[in-house]
């Protein structure tokens, strides 16, 4: 299932910190902060509450407290109640267990779909850690609020993926990223930008834990 060589990693410049912003990670989701620092492949979100270090290759860019992105009508739904990192943790190794999965793949893909921030929200509306979307979330029968019905959920669809592609993880992580009838109308990965850049950054964060899960 592991791709023959690691792509190219992506860098992230850094950008002055700012008072009240979001960061805007690959997947979509944009997470607030009152202000960012940037230390070599690390940026650090700071908050009333604390601050969260997350890979700089998962921000795209910081953005005023204040824009609204496009097309985007309503307020986003209630975060979800925060979890610590050990938990969180145990909830991806669980899942991954149980439905047959690299601890480290699905690791990886919670850290380009949210940065393991529990109350990421996407301005199309995905949810959560695994960033479901409701419609998603509601066929798979679980509630994307709550970090372990979420998590649960976005790996068995990721396995479902990989089956229905035969454990290409290429076009598996297409389709969770931009549906499966995009991969399956250019028959592989479909040509966007990024699509491309999510299987990136997926693929680098795996390798990059040198497995042996």
């Amino acid at each position: 299932m592991k791709p023959a060589a690691l792509l190219a990693m992506l860098a992230c410049a850094a950008v002055p910190a700012l008072a009240g912003e979001y960061a805007v990670l690959t997947s979509g989701a944009r997470l607030y902060a009152e202000r960012h620092a940037s230390d070599g492949g690390k940026v650090t979100l700071f908050t009333g509450t604390g601050s969260t270090e997350i890979d700089a290759a998962l921000v795209v860019r910081f953005e005023k407290d204040d824009y609204v992105p496009p097309g985007q009508v309503a307020a986003p739904a209630a975060a979800a109640p925060a979890a610590n990192p050990a938990s969180i943790g145990e909830l991806v190794e669980n899942a991954a267990r149980k439905y047959g999965l690299p601890p480290a793949f699905v690791r990886a893909v919670v850290a380009a779909e949210s940065g393991f921030q529990t109350n990421a929200v996407s301005p199309k509306g995905a949810i959560g850690l695994m960033q479901l979307m409701p419609g998603t979330a509601r066929e798979l029968g679980a509630d994307p609020q709550i970090p372990a019905q979420n998590v649960d959920a976005g790996t068995r669809y990721l396995r479902d993926l990989l089956l229905k592609y035969d454990k290409h993880a290429y076009s598996a992580l297409a389709a969770y990223n931009a549906g499966a009838g995009a991969v399956d109308k250019y028959h592989g990965v479909p040509p966007y930008r990024e699509t491309q850049n999510y299987i990136r950054n997926v693929l680098r964060n795996w390798r990059k834990q040198n497995p042996t899960d």
